[in-house]
């Protein structure tokens, strides 16, 4: 058993990457998704790897993906029929939400979709105070009625929420045991132990939407489950968290939440490892697909993370990796607006029909179409020649919806629609980083996914960065995070109480209670004893605060010594995300996390030596290429990336090729391909 295996199911394509831990050689593929069923694309696709491999299924030693299907059934609404049981008096908590309004002067705003549909949210009489005691005892008798009556309404999942139990859990317990005696078919989350914090409405939002999704997910992961297992593959497969480690099926079951943002995620593990090979510490991530441009912020080689996020207008109360999302990508389809406006997204062509050069029926212009009328991407073949693309199709798309409906030639058409694009993601970048006080210049651009290093160097350009880095294989960089992660459960408690000595023992006892569940669960996954660790943080504020501040400190018991220096890290933290620090105010611990992480064998990458010395290859052939900010079309040698020696350096302007990507180098820009084979690519003319 010598095969890993990691498979990203994306919008337009299925990405695989396959690593043979005997030879140490890594294979990328990609073959069209199947929205309609994303487990068939994964089957054919792992199918055809074996048979290019040559290997049995009985070789995979493991299988992960990434999956779409929850954060899909979310945006589709095309969940469960839910049913919610919470403290009498507290039946419209969803609808009131946090009442703050998103769009201040905005009257005719919309609220979220209701995911638990009118006259299901129910209640029950019963009621834990703010210590944790019992005020009013659960009516059970009542809650029998209760549970009786939404399965009378057909619903196939219950949500329970109550007021305080993540202090005191006993009456979500019981309410739980009650609904399996009366409705032992129905799929059942409690906030205490999904989302044991406080704040009512994320922690009921987080609680309902995991049900919501329970039934759909279940369905789907055991689906996919069983069809690996008619390939003969003996291994149980994982599935990508949004924090960017894998879990079990049964974990997915139970927490289907968690996988919110699976897919991207991985893209993100691998971009910091890949980091510390090209030796860059800071890192904006920037994946670009077929529907969409993810963007996320790495420092120090650790992603960062939110411990709260929205998910189709509701908060989810789960640790995600912070990535912004925006609709940019190759088959972001352009159009002018009603005033006479150049627009491009969100709106995508997806897989099918998709742009108009793929040849399926796609009439209208799409990014790709744009890249290639202008010459940058491959005018008769995509995908290491496995799919042929038509330029005339493209063109067509683009005098037609473009040219016709304004006075634009087809030249400055095709180059307005890049810019557009590029002007869409430059604001995504500066979200990240400039808004939340970092200076981007510092940063390298780090372009992955089928169309990032197209458009990686224009981007970077524009921001002031100085330096963009490509990955071996960008296009399917995702799939090969799934072979780099690790199993880790993200545990969390909230207990309120002043940032002094006196408080240890009871700071301690948090993080105690949780390294005993993390351990737990550890044992659930199999994980050794030896390759497992936890790391501990804590939520911080000033008195009187509303939102805390996430501070690591240091594994194992809390002294008064790494009680100071989480103190003046949350000093230095507040001042560098609002400009200013209060060191002479009482701060207070509110919640504390331990993640409980179990280490996943990986894939060993062995640097190759370096020739600088080594000739540059021939181009395959010279395209006439109109980058940006130019107006004539320029002769522009085109590589296979594949050709490339470790030491090299190639000068801008010109195009590399390659299976699952192509990179765009304007004048100026010199490629230097590192040990790794990465690429190092430098604004020459910057420096």
């Amino acid at each position: 058993m010598s095969h890993m295996i990691g498979v990203d199911v994306g919008g337009t394509f299925t990405d695989f990457s396959v690593f043979n831990q005997e030879t140490g050689e890594l294979f990328n593929y990609k073959d069209s998704s199947t929205p309609a069923d994303p487990s068939r694309a994964i089957v054919k696709g792992v199918r055809d790897l074996l048979e290019i491999k040559k290997a049995a299924s009985e070789e995979v030693s493991y299988l992960a993906h990434g999956t779409t299907v929850g954060t899909n059934a979310l945006i589709e609404k095309k969940g469960c029929r839910l049913g919610l049981i919470t403290t009498k008096g507290f039946k419209d908590l969803m609808e009131i939400g946090t009442q703050r309004r998103p769009s201040l002067y905005n009257l005719q705003a919309q609220k979220p979709y209701p995911l638990v549909p009118s006259g299901l949210n129910c209640t029950v009489t019963e009621r834990i105070r703010y210590d944790g005691s019992v005020e009013t005892p659960l009516d059970e008798n009542e809650t029998r009625e209760v549970v009786r009556y939404l399965k009378a309404q057909g619903v196939t999942a219950i949500a329970v929420c109550t007021l305080f139990s993540f202090i005191n859990p006993v009456h979500e317990e019981r309410i739980e045991e009650i609904i399996h005696e009366e409705f032992p078919e129905a799929y059942v989350t409690i906030s205490s132990k999904l989302a044991p914090e406080f704040r009512e409405f994320s922690r009921m939002s987080t609680t309902v939407m995991n049900s919501y999704l329970g039934p759909v997910m279940e369905k789907y992961v055991n689906n996919f489950r069983d069809s690996i297992a008619k390939l003969g593959i003996q291994v149980e497969p994982y599935v990508t968290q949004s924090n960017g480690s894998i879990i079990s099926i049964k974990e997915t079951i139970d927490c289907p939440i968690k996988t919110a943002l699976s897919g991207p995620s991985a893209g993100v593990i691998a971009a910091a490892y890949i980091g510390k090979q090209c030796e860059a510490d800071k890192i904006i991530t920037f994946d670009m697909g077929g529907t969409s441009a993810d963007i996320s912020l790495i420092e120090n080689y650790t992603p960062q993370v939110s411990n709260e996020r929205y998910v189709e207008g509701y908060p989810a109360r789960i640790p995600m990796i912070n990535i912004i999302t925006i609709g940019a990508g190759g088959g972001s389809i352009a159009k002018i607006d009603e005033g006479g406006a150049l627009k491009v997204g969100p709106k995508s062509a997806g897989a099918t029909p998709g742009p108009a050069c793929y040849m399926r029926g796609g009439e209208n212009p799409c990014v790709t179409d744009a890249n290639i009328v202008l010459g940058k991407l491959n005018q008769k073949k995509i995908l290491g020649g496995r799919m042929d693309v038509d330029i005339e199709l493209a063109k067509n798309a683009v005098k037609t919806k473009i040219c016709d409906k304004s006075n634009l030639d087809m030249k400055r058409a095709a180059s307005g629609i890049i810019t557009v694009v590029n002007s869409n993601m430059v604001r995504a970048i500066r979200s990240v980083s400039v808004e939340k006080g970092y200076d981007v210049r510092e940063f390298s651009l780090m372009a992955f996914g089928g169309a990032g290093p197209l458009h990686a160097c224009e981007v970077a350009k524009e921001l002031g960065m100085k330096e963009v880095l490509i990955p071996l294989h960008p296009g399917t960089l995702c799939s090969l995070g799934l072979l780099l992660a690790d199993t880790k459960f993200d545990l969390s408690r909230t207990k309120i109480m002043n940032g002094e000595a006196s408080n240890l023992d009871a700071i301690n006892e948090q993080f105690d209670n949780m390294v005993e569940q993390g351990t737990g669960l550890l044992d659930k996954e199999g994980v050794p004893s030896d390759r497992r660790y936890f790391e501990f943080a804590v939520d911080m504020r000033y008195q009187r605060q509303n939102f805390e501040i996430s501070i690591p400190v240091p594994t194992g018991k809390m002294k008064e010594e790494t009680l100071k220096k989480a103190l003046a890290d949350f000093h230095a933290e507040h001042k560098r995300s609002y400009g200013y620090c209060k060191e002479d105010a009482i701060v207070q611990f509110v919640s504390y996390r331990v993640s409980a992480i179990g280490v996943i064998d990986k894939p060993d990458l062995k640097a190759a030596e370096l020739h600088p010395e080594a000739p540059i290859p021939a181009p395959i052939e010279v395209r006439q290429v109109l980058f940006q900010n130019s107006d004539e079309y320029v002769e522009t040698p085109v590589y296979v990336r594949d050709k490339f020696v470790p030491g090299q350096s190639i000068p801008g302007p010109c195009i590399c090729e390659q299976m699952d990507t192509t990179l765009v180098v304007p004048k100026g820009w010199v490629i230097h391909v590192d040990g790794y084979h990465n690429l190092k690519i430098h604004d020459e003319e910057a420096k």
